[in-house]
């Protein structure tokens, strides 16, 4: 009988959905799998401290500030000797990540798994990304986040094995919410996430505020950080801003009642290397609409089947997909039901069903 291979999963931090995923791995007999991350939780991230399993292990270390991003560097690394594969899904500007990229995981060979990277307009940013980057080349595989992830780094880096798998996360507790009732001609729009304009809350908000102008019968619920919210909230129309309701940061075993309480959920991010909340909103059964810099939009929202896409940054093309949902009560309740049927697709079992998979195809590369 042939052992389990073991695998170590570097990541940065226990968030829950990472560890659907990791769970689900760790039962695969076929598989021996320990996971390493970087610390223990992020400052941006205010998740609730659940214990650890026995296959998981934060490293020891800390981060500093540099050009708006945390710069990780933890010491001792784990002697990644002791495993078959290392599977790195943390970020490249991490010292850590450097580290362990430019020794190739002292012998181990090594995954990269990460989402798109995002595309840089200032060409001293595109050459320093370009620099952090250039170690994923030596990589045994890449694997993207997502089919538009997996596209770029095809692109970027031909001569190596690409794969796609994207964020699995358990989606049982909104899968188990009914479905809010359509209430003709009104229509309620959910936005989780942070309060910023990376996530295009500024775009959302004059979008709604012109539906709003136009006396349709919409309104607004947030779930998530504060961030920009208030300075956002100053360009609002008071009529709008009496049709918002923001509920501030919720833990994840509470999102799915508030996912229950819209007809519709809108993420219009200038960028989003995938964007979880697009598989919660499949598991709540909502229409979606999504800006194309969206990586979960490319897989989980097709437009006129479970939701619509808009190109980024324009407030008109996001105007206009709200008030068709709205007008379109009928088509909309219909796209809800179809993305709880993608939703199914998205269990944790079926990740690790696919990265036994990748690691099968490498065996025999």
């Amino acid at each position: 009988m042939r052992r389990a291979r073991k695998v170590a999963f570097v990541s940065v931090v226990p968030s829950p959905y990472q560890r659907d995923l990791f769970s689900a791995l760790a039962q695969r007999p076929e598989l021996d799998v320990r996971i390493f991350y970087l610390e223990r939780a992020a400052p941006d991230s205010p998740w609730p401290h659940n214990e650890l399993a026995q296959y998981e292990e934060v490293i020891p270390g800390s981060w500093f500030p540099l050009w708006r991003a945390r710069w990780h560097f933890n010491w001792p690394l784990p002697n990644l000797l002791q495993f078959d594969l290392a599977v790195l899904n943390i970020p490249a500007n991490a010292i850590t990540t450097q580290w362990l990229m430019r020794r190739n995981c002292y012998g181990t060979p090594w995954i990269f798994w990460g989402e798109r990277l995002r595309l840089q307009s200032n060409p001293w940013k595109r050459r320093v990304q370009k620099t952090l980057t250039a170690p994923f080349g030596n990589a045994t595989a890449i694997v993207g986040v997502g089919s538009a992830a997996e596209e770029d780094y095809r692109r970027r880096f031909p001569n190596t094995s690409h794969f796609n798998i994207p964020y699995y996360c358990d989606l049982s507790g909104f899968l188990a919410q009914p479905r809010r009732p359509p209430v003709p001609g009104e229509m309620t729009f959910l936005f989780c996430g942070q309060m910023n304009e990376r996530k295009g809350v500024d775009l959302l908000f004059k979008a709604f505020d012109r539906l709003v102008a136009e006396n349709l019968n919409v309104r607004l619920l947030l779930v998530g950080r504060e961030a920009e919210l208030p300075q956002f909230i100053q360009d609002l129309s008071v009529k709008a801003r009496d049709r918002i309701c923001y509920a501030g940061f919720q833990p994840p075993e509470r999102l799915p009642e508030y996912f229950a309480q819209a007809d519709a959920f809108v993420l219009p991010s200038r960028y989003d290397g995938w964007g979880v909340v697009v598989n919660q909103a499949l598991g709540a059964g909502l229409p979606i609409i999504c800006s194309d810099a969206v990586g979960a939009g490319h897989d989980l929202v097709e437009d006129n089947v479970n939701g619509l896409r808009f190109p980024s940054g324009n407030v008109h093309e996001l105007e206009r997909c709200m008030e068709q949902m709205l007008n379109n009560p009928e088509t909309t309740w219909n796209w809800g039901e179809a993305s709880r049927r993608k939703a199914v697709s998205l269990d944790p079992k079926v990740g690790a069903e696919k990265w036994v998979g990748v690691f099968q195809t490498l065996d025999h590369g």
